[in-house]
């Protein structure tokens, strides 16, 4: 099931993405990004529909994936 970003309270969203990008692990390139500007990366794919959090009702676990 997709929770839309809006429905959530900011604090509630700031600390899901958080969780999301320190469990990734991403490489950012040559230049390490700060752990705000990745949060910020993050908001602005939901913002802008690259991206979704989804909520598994069978694993009880909540994920945000990049929208193909």
């Amino acid at each position: 099931m997709i929770i839309p970003w809006q429905d959530l309270e900011p604090e509630t969203l700031n600390n899901l993405i958080e969780y999301f990008v320190l469990r990734e692990g991403t490489d950012y390139g040559l230049q390490e990004k700060s752990l705000q500007e990745k949060v910020n990366d993050v908001k602005l794919q939901l913002e802008n529909g690259l991206a979704a959090i989804f909520w598994s009702q069978l694993h009880e676990t909540i994920d945000i994936k990049l929208i193909k």
